[in-house]
């Protein structure tokens, strides 16, 4: 209890209560994150959005406050989204991330159900399941370069000695290719498709993990019931188990698509953002290095911000419902 205080004219004060004392003591605590917080994301965040709308280029940089008011313009904005590219790396990255979050979720939930059940060497499996999500990026993406090289791949020798191909199919390099379905001839993204596949098999291990920890968790009782009533295989899986799974599916969905919205380091090793493979990620990183336009990459940042926000909104407002995944 916090002791009286006598002041001049003879009125007894009080100091701080309890409670007053606790937050002066929660907020000592907390003011170091707070200021990291600060520092490192709200001022940076709030630097780029001045350099959004500012004519600045990189040789400029080091005669340049924190905003001048003589370069504010529009310019920069309008000149995004304007651009051709800007459409095409927007389309680009819309099928990127749409594809690649649905493929690694699926990967992920397979994976789960293949380990679910105890066999001999399963810890093992468990552990080998992780080794693309652990394994570092400049590795792995240089394994697959070499993998699909026309030249000395492992992919194309399997594709020309069993499959019959005439020659070696340049898959980080080409921007549509052809496939025979049923005798039609159908143009596909070849490049796109490959780096989807790879950002799928890559990051299917983060999904694998919370829907295995999800499936673990699940009683045993429904599944067995629905075995005793004659379900078939898809038809527990599709009624019992998918429901109990749909939490943590609609979960996962949110951050994988964020991260892939933002994916830059593995298209730019895989193909540099070349062979119809551009996204918006790689498009603000040419802006700055190739172009030395800070503002339009700061612009184009501003943009592409703003478009994954909209696009979250319309996921939290069709897809799920009160904390929920809509039915």
């Amino acid at each position: 209890m916090s002791e009286a205080v006598q002041t001049r004219s003879g009125r007894r004060r009080r100091g701080p209560t309890l409670r007053q004392q606790e937050s002066r003591a929660g907020l000592a605590l907390i003011s170091p994150t707070l200021l990291v917080v600060v520092v490192a994301v709200i001022l940076p965040v709030i630097w780029t959005v001045l350099l959004a709308f500012q004519r600045i280029r990189v040789a400029r940089l080091r005669r340049f406050g924190f905003f001048d008011p003589e370069l504010f313009t529009f310019h920069n904005i309008e000149n995004v989204l304007t651009s051709s590219q800007f459409l095409e790396g927007l389309r680009n990255t819309l099928i990127y991330s749409i594809a690649g979050t649905v493929l690694s979720i699926g990967l992920g939930l397979i994976a789960a159900l293949v380990v679910r059940a105890p066999f001999r060497g399963r810890t093992l499996v468990r552990g080998a399941m992780l080794l693309p999500y652990v394994a570092p990026v400049v590795a792995v993406t240089f394994v697959w370069s070499v993998m699909l090289d026309p030249q000395l791949g492992v992919v194309n020798a399997i594709g020309q000695d069993v499959f019959g191909w005439p020659s070696g199919i340049p898959f980080l390099s080409q921007r549509t290719g052809t496939l025979s379905i049923l005798g039609w001839d159908l143009k596909v993204p070849l490049a796109l498709i490959v780096v989807i596949l790879y950002q799928a098999w890559r990051y299917f291990p983060f999904s694998f993990l919370f829907i295995l920890a999800r499936i673990q968790a699940m009683p045993g009782d429904l599944d067995e019931a629905a075995r005793v009533d004659g379900a078939t295989l898809s038809q527990r899986f599709f009624y019992v188990t998918l429901p109990q799974l749909r939490g943590v599916i609609a979960l996962l969905a949110v951050p994988r698509f964020i991260w892939t919205f933002n994916e830059f380091d593995d298209i730019y090793l895989l193909t540099g953002g070349g062979a119809g493979t551009s996204v918006v990620s790689v498009q603000v990183y040419n802006y700055l290095t190739a172009r030395g336009d800070i503002g339009a990459s700061a612009a184009l940042s501003l943009v592409m911000a703003a478009l994954l926000c909209v696009l979250l909104i319309l996921y939290f407002r069709f897809f799920v419902n009160r904390g929920e995944p809509a039915p």
